[in-house]
């Protein structure tokens, strides 16, 4: 159990069989505690919770389960905007924000970029890899730290624009 930051008791969703929490492999994350606007009081279950239990409950039968994926619950990944959020990340590989999502029609496609991401070089994935509310619902792709091609370019203290050479920002 865990208390959340309101002080109610807020439970993670019960990943038994889903998988296992870890730093060690390709981890998809999804915000338990993004709304989806069809709670109808405080007590209700949030949207984000909704989407974690049903990628969970889908999950062990899944072509990312048997890619090796990881599955945890984030208690709030601060994406209240564009709910209902979701991460997939991996040591050495890029790192995909998701939002927009809707907890009862999304589900699969999150499971089926989460296999795609396992299986894409580095965890790259163009945009006709991702499910099609994957591609208007991305949020950041963050290369992985040490990553050198052309999406990167090393900033000085005194960054000039190569095109005019100014000094500010």
């Amino acid at each position: 159990m865990h208390i959340a930051h309101d002080g109610r008791a807020d439970q993670l969703p019960s990943l038994g069989q889903a998988g296992t929490v870890g730093d060690d492999g390709p981890t998809l994350s999804i915000c338990l505690r993004c709304r989806d606007g069809r709670e109808n009081c405080d007590t209700d279950q949030r949207g984000g919770r909704r989407l974690a239990q049903l990628v969970a409950d889908a999950f062990p039968d899944s072509t990312a389960a048997r890619r090796g994926l990881r599955l945890r619950g984030v208690n709030c990944m601060s994406n209240c905007k564009r709910p209902c959020a979701i991460a997939l990340s991996a040591p050495g590989h890029f790192t995909y924000l998701f939002g927009d999502l809707d907890p009862l029609l999304h589900a699969g496609d999150v499971l089926s970029v989460a296999a795609a991401y396992v299986e894409a070089e580095g965890g790259y994935l163009p945009r006709p890899a991702r499910p099609k509310v994957l591609r208007a619902g991305i949020l950041g792709r963050i290369p992985p730290l040490g990553f050198a091609g052309d999406l990167v370019e090393p900033l000085s203290p005194r960054f000039q624009h190569p095109t005019n050479g100014s000094d500010s920002l």
